[in-house]
């Protein structure tokens, strides 16, 4: 039976793969504006490639002794 966190996460779940899209969009528009004749399938991804370098240094600093909730932070 899932805990509390993952039933919560459940209603979340569409929002938070929703937020990730734009996100993506986001860069993707960056991108074509920087570099005009770009290549898409390429562009994205590196995009996403960033998204989870910087997805997994976010999930270090929670996992550290300071991170989580455990803690109360």
């Amino acid at each position: 039976m899932p805990g509390i966190e993952q039933k919560e996460l459940e209603g979340h779940r569409a929002q938070i793969i929703a937020d990730v899209g734009k996100l993506v969009d986001k860069y993707r528009a960056i991108f074509d504006w920087d570099v005009p004749d770009i290549d898409q399938q390429v562009a994205d991804k590196l995009i996403l490639a960033e998204i989870r370098k910087a997805m997994d240094a976010i999930e270090a600093g929670l996992s550290g002794p300071q991170g989580g909730s455990e803690n109360g932070s």
